[in-house]
Protein backbone atom coordinates (compact mmCIF):
# COMPACT_ATOMS: atom_id res chain seq x y z
CA UNK A 1 0.00 0.00 0.00
CA UNK A 2 1.46 3.24 -1.40
CA UNK A 3 0.85 6.82 -0.10
CA UNK A 4 0.08 9.26 -3.05
CA UNK A 5 1.54 12.82 -2.08
CA UNK A 6 -0.71 15.67 -2.29
CA UNK A 7 0.66 19.15 -3.05
CA UNK A 8 1.15 21.68 -0.36
CA UNK A 9 -0.77 24.01 -1.61
CA UNK A 10 -3.67 21.39 -2.14
CA UNK A 11 -5.99 19.81 -0.04
CA UNK A 12 -7.51 15.80 -0.72
CA UNK A 13 -10.42 14.30 0.63
CA UNK A 14 -12.37 11.45 -0.07
CA UNK A 15 -16.12 11.93 -1.09
CA UNK A 16 -18.80 9.25 -0.50
CA UNK A 17 -21.64 9.38 -2.39
CA UNK A 18 -24.72 7.90 -0.71
CA UNK A 19 -28.43 6.75 -1.95
CA UNK A 20 -31.90 6.36 -1.01
CA UNK A 21 -34.16 3.98 -3.52
CA UNK A 22 -37.05 3.84 -1.66
CA UNK A 23 -39.30 6.54 0.38
CA UNK A 24 -38.69 6.62 3.78
CA UNK A 25 -41.63 5.69 5.90
CA UNK A 26 -43.96 8.68 7.49
CA UNK A 27 -42.61 9.35 11.06
CA UNK A 28 -43.25 13.04 13.18
CA UNK A 29 -41.34 15.51 12.69
CA UNK A 30 -38.56 16.01 15.13
CA UNK A 31 -39.14 19.20 17.03
CA UNK A 32 -36.32 22.18 16.45
CA UNK A 33 -36.64 26.00 16.95
CA UNK A 34 -35.97 26.73 13.18
CA UNK A 35 -37.38 27.41 10.69
CA UNK A 36 -37.14 26.49 6.40
CA UNK A 37 -37.76 29.96 4.12
CA UNK A 38 -37.87 29.13 0.83
CA UNK A 39 -35.36 31.60 -1.68
CA UNK A 40 -37.00 32.31 -4.68
CA UNK A 41 -34.31 33.67 -6.98
CA UNK A 42 -32.31 34.32 -4.59
CA UNK A 43 -29.67 36.92 -5.01
CA UNK A 44 -25.99 35.48 -5.60
CA UNK A 45 -24.59 37.78 -3.17
CA UNK A 46 -26.93 36.20 -0.54
CA UNK A 47 -26.40 33.35 -1.30
CA UNK A 48 -22.53 33.24 -1.33
CA UNK A 49 -22.62 35.24 2.26
CA UNK A 50 -25.09 31.99 3.64
CA UNK A 51 -23.01 29.42 1.83
CA UNK A 52 -19.67 30.71 3.09
CA UNK A 53 -21.20 31.01 6.72
CA UNK A 54 -22.45 27.50 6.89
CA UNK A 55 -19.96 25.95 4.59
CA UNK A 56 -16.18 27.64 5.65
CA UNK A 57 -15.48 25.11 8.55
CA UNK A 58 -15.40 22.77 6.22
CA UNK A 59 -13.57 24.09 3.22
CA UNK A 60 -16.97 24.95 0.92
CA UNK A 61 -15.99 26.61 -1.83
CA UNK A 62 -17.17 26.00 -5.05
CA UNK A 63 -20.12 28.42 -5.13
CA UNK A 64 -17.75 31.27 -4.17
CA UNK A 65 -15.46 30.94 -7.17
CA UNK A 66 -18.26 29.84 -10.08
CA UNK A 67 -19.17 32.53 -11.94
CA UNK A 68 -22.04 34.90 -11.40
CA UNK A 69 -24.23 33.73 -14.46
CA UNK A 70 -22.94 29.93 -13.80
CA UNK A 71 -24.63 30.14 -10.26
CA UNK A 72 -27.50 31.95 -11.07
CA UNK A 73 -28.44 29.57 -13.95
CA UNK A 74 -28.40 27.27 -11.40
CA UNK A 75 -29.66 28.42 -8.18
CA UNK A 76 -32.71 30.18 -10.34
CA UNK A 77 -33.36 27.37 -12.00
CA UNK A 78 -36.97 25.99 -11.82
CA UNK A 79 -35.96 22.79 -10.81
CA UNK A 80 -33.38 23.71 -8.30
CA UNK A 81 -35.25 24.63 -4.46
CA UNK A 82 -32.88 26.97 -2.01
CA UNK A 83 -34.12 27.31 1.59
CA UNK A 84 -32.43 28.98 4.46
CA UNK A 85 -32.90 28.05 7.81
CA UNK A 86 -33.96 30.51 10.03
CA UNK A 87 -33.67 30.79 13.72
CA UNK A 88 -36.69 32.53 15.75
CA UNK A 89 -35.11 35.40 15.69
CA UNK A 90 -34.85 35.42 11.90
CA UNK A 91 -31.29 34.73 11.29
CA UNK A 92 -29.86 32.47 8.54
CA UNK A 93 -28.29 29.60 10.31
CA UNK A 94 -28.41 26.98 8.09
CA UNK A 95 -28.68 26.12 4.48
CA UNK A 96 -30.48 23.79 2.22
CA UNK A 97 -30.17 23.14 -1.67
CA UNK A 98 -32.73 20.41 -3.40
CA UNK A 99 -31.47 19.62 -7.32
CA UNK A 100 -34.27 17.97 -8.91
CA UNK A 101 -33.19 18.67 -12.34
CA UNK A 102 -32.24 14.85 -13.06
CA UNK A 103 -35.38 13.24 -14.38
CA UNK A 104 -36.51 11.03 -11.82
CA UNK A 105 -33.94 12.00 -8.96
CA UNK A 106 -33.31 14.58 -6.91
CA UNK A 107 -30.09 15.30 -5.19
CA UNK A 108 -29.19 16.86 -1.63
CA UNK A 109 -26.96 19.62 -3.51
CA UNK A 110 -25.89 21.49 0.06
CA UNK A 111 -26.81 20.56 3.65
CA UNK A 112 -25.66 22.49 6.50
CA UNK A 113 -26.09 24.06 9.83
CA UNK A 114 -23.68 26.47 11.26
CA UNK A 115 -21.38 24.82 13.54
CA UNK A 116 -22.82 26.50 16.57
CA UNK A 117 -26.06 24.51 16.18
CA UNK A 118 -23.76 20.91 15.67
CA UNK A 119 -24.62 18.02 17.98
CA UNK A 120 -28.19 19.57 19.38
CA UNK A 121 -30.60 17.67 16.98
CA UNK A 122 -31.30 19.87 14.23
CA UNK A 123 -29.57 18.00 11.72
CA UNK A 124 -32.55 15.64 12.31
CA UNK A 125 -35.26 17.96 11.75
CA UNK A 126 -33.52 19.44 9.09
CA UNK A 127 -32.97 16.14 7.16
CA UNK A 128 -36.69 15.65 7.48
CA UNK A 129 -37.41 18.78 6.28
CA UNK A 130 -35.01 17.71 3.03
CA UNK A 131 -36.55 14.22 2.54
CA UNK A 132 -40.26 15.55 2.64
CA UNK A 133 -39.44 17.95 -0.23
CA UNK A 134 -36.96 15.91 -1.99
CA UNK A 135 -39.42 12.36 -2.53
CA UNK A 136 -41.60 14.54 -5.22
CA UNK A 137 -44.37 11.96 -6.56
CA UNK A 138 -41.99 11.23 -9.98
CA UNK A 139 -38.69 10.60 -7.87
CA UNK A 140 -37.38 6.77 -7.09
CA UNK A 141 -33.81 8.10 -6.03
CA UNK A 142 -31.97 10.76 -3.11
CA UNK A 143 -28.53 10.83 -3.42
CA UNK A 144 -26.00 12.94 -1.66
CA UNK A 145 -22.25 13.10 -1.44
CA UNK A 146 -20.20 13.96 1.80
CA UNK A 147 -15.95 14.00 2.17
CA UNK A 148 -13.98 13.65 4.90
CA UNK A 149 -13.31 17.63 5.36
CA UNK A 150 -17.60 17.55 6.32
CA UNK A 151 -17.86 17.15 10.11
CA UNK A 152 -16.58 13.68 11.28
CA UNK A 153 -20.18 12.33 11.87
CA UNK A 154 -21.47 13.17 8.53
CA UNK A 155 -21.09 10.00 6.62
CA UNK A 156 -22.68 8.17 9.89
CA UNK A 157 -25.57 10.83 10.15
CA UNK A 158 -26.62 9.98 6.75
CA UNK A 159 -26.71 6.59 7.26
CA UNK A 160 -28.47 6.63 9.90
CA UNK A 161 -31.51 8.56 7.93
CA UNK A 162 -31.80 5.44 6.02
CA UNK A 163 -28.87 6.43 3.02
CA UNK A 164 -26.87 3.37 1.20
CA UNK A 165 -23.28 4.11 0.35
CA UNK A 166 -22.82 3.72 -2.98
CA UNK A 167 -19.28 5.12 -4.53
CA UNK A 168 -15.70 6.38 -3.07
CA UNK A 169 -13.53 9.29 -4.69
CA UNK A 170 -10.70 11.08 -3.93
CA UNK A 171 -10.71 14.66 -4.94
CA UNK A 172 -7.75 17.11 -4.90
CA UNK A 173 -8.00 21.08 -5.11
CA UNK A 174 -6.14 24.22 -4.27
CA UNK A 175 -6.96 24.91 -0.74
CA UNK A 176 -9.27 28.28 -0.85
CA UNK A 177 -7.53 29.76 2.22
CA UNK A 178 -4.84 29.76 0.44
CA UNK A 179 -6.62 32.04 -2.82
CA UNK A 180 -7.94 34.04 -0.22
CA UNK A 181 -11.24 32.77 -1.45
CA UNK A 182 -11.90 31.88 3.14
CA UNK A 183 -10.37 33.00 5.74
CA UNK A 184 -7.26 31.66 6.82
CA UNK A 185 -8.18 30.77 10.15
CA UNK A 186 -11.65 28.61 8.71
CA UNK A 187 -11.56 24.50 9.32
CA UNK A 188 -8.63 24.89 11.88
CA UNK A 189 -8.86 21.26 12.06
CA UNK A 190 -7.42 20.96 8.54
CA UNK A 191 -4.33 22.04 8.39
CA UNK A 192 -2.64 24.87 6.08
CA UNK A 193 0.46 23.72 4.55
CA UNK A 194 2.23 26.91 2.80
CA UNK A 195 4.29 26.12 -0.52
CA UNK A 196 7.79 26.34 0.33
CA UNK A 197 9.80 28.58 -2.67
Amino acid sequence: MALTPVDPAEVATIVTTLEMRTRPRPRPMPNAPLGLVAWADPDPAKYRALFARVGAPWLWFSRLVMRDDMLTAIIHDPAVSVFAVVDRAGIEVGLLELDHRRPGECEIAYFGLIPELAGRGHGRWLMAQALMRAWTASVERVWVHTCTLDHPSALNFYRRQGFVAIGRAVETFADPRLLGLLPEGAAPQIPLIRPVG
